[in-house]
């Protein structure tokens, strides 16, 4: 039996691919192994290097530098949503006038590296550290939402627009009401992805002196000395994917509780549509 894509593996192939996977399963086994045993070599798991994370004032700067690393990140990102909806919008009007600026607006932003952008916010406007940091990933970001919104409408058939124009709407409402609603649904992982990109991309405040988490454990590490640097950059590190996960967990919940609601709508609305077709 064979797929229209590929043709489903045999009793040969499969026994390669099981090979395989064992192989690769013990290198990987096998280089975990070796960085473990090369660390302790270097007594990184000593107890002593991890007894600093018994001082309050240690978790109290770390604490200090999340919240600041979350703060920018919250206020960027609802800043850059509507912000990349906006230039959406702008680059797929009907208007070159209008459409070509912003293809070249959005190619400019996505092109600039954002830590230069906020070393010019900084420098060039005066601005505290906080700002700069915001503004780089609001413009940044904001572009890299845009495309991702526009190739989501992009990937919607035709057909959704033209019925939309159909009906009466507007093609200002057509996108509003129809296409945009569908494309960001379509690619919440995408948006998502970018989501932990904005936070991530939150410690290039660390060059503006901004007081995020990178910052704050480097601060730790001056002071306290680079023997245990490693522990302290494990546990931000560990900080970092435990924000990264829960985010995302958060916008397959969100994904999801939309797509039944999506569901429920449409089966409600079938009777509807056949009591109104109904003689």
């Amino acid at each position: 039996m064979s797929s229209v894509l590929y043709d489903v593996p045999g009793p040969k192939a499969r026994r390669v691919s099981l090979i395989a996977s064992i192989i690769g399963g013990v290198l990987i086994l096998g280089l975990l192994a070796w960085v473990v045993m090369t660390l302790a070599q270097q007594g990184i798991f000593e107890a002593r290097r991890w007894q600093i994370f018994t001082r309050a004032d240690v978790w109290r700067l770390l604490g200090n530098g999340l919240g600041s690393t979350l703060s920018a990140a919250a206020l960027a990102a609802v800043i850059a949503f509507p912000l990349g909806l906006l230039l959406c919008l702008l680059r797929i009007s009907d208007a070159a006038a209008i459409r070509v600026p912003t293809r070249v607006v959005l190619e400019f932003l996505r092109g600039m590296p954002v830590v230069l952008m906020m070393l010019f916010i900084l420098l060039g406007f005066g601005t505290s550290a906080f700002v700069a940091v915001v503004a780089g990933l609001v413009l940044y970001n904001a572009a890299v939402f845009a495309e991702i919104i526009r190739a989501g409408i992009q990937s919607l058939p035709k057909g959704q627009r033209e019925a939309g124009l159909a009906i009466g709407l507007t093609s200002f409402k057509s996108r509003m009401l129809i296409e945009l609603p569908q494309a960001i649904r379509r690619m919440m992982p995408s948006l998502v992805a970018q989501m932990v990109v904005l936070l991530k991309d939150t410690s290039l405040g660390y060059i503006v002196a901004y007081g995020e988490l990178l910052r704050a454990v480097q601060v730790m590490a001056d002071f306290l000395g680079t023997q245990y640097l490693f522990p302290i950059f494990f546990v931000a590190a560990a900080i970092y994917i435990a924000i990264n996960i829960s985010v995302s967990r958060l916008a397959v919940w969100i994904e999801r509780r939309g797509s039944k609601k999506a569901a429920g709508g449409t089966a409600k609305a079938e009777p509807d549509v056949l009591e109104a077709a109904a003689p």
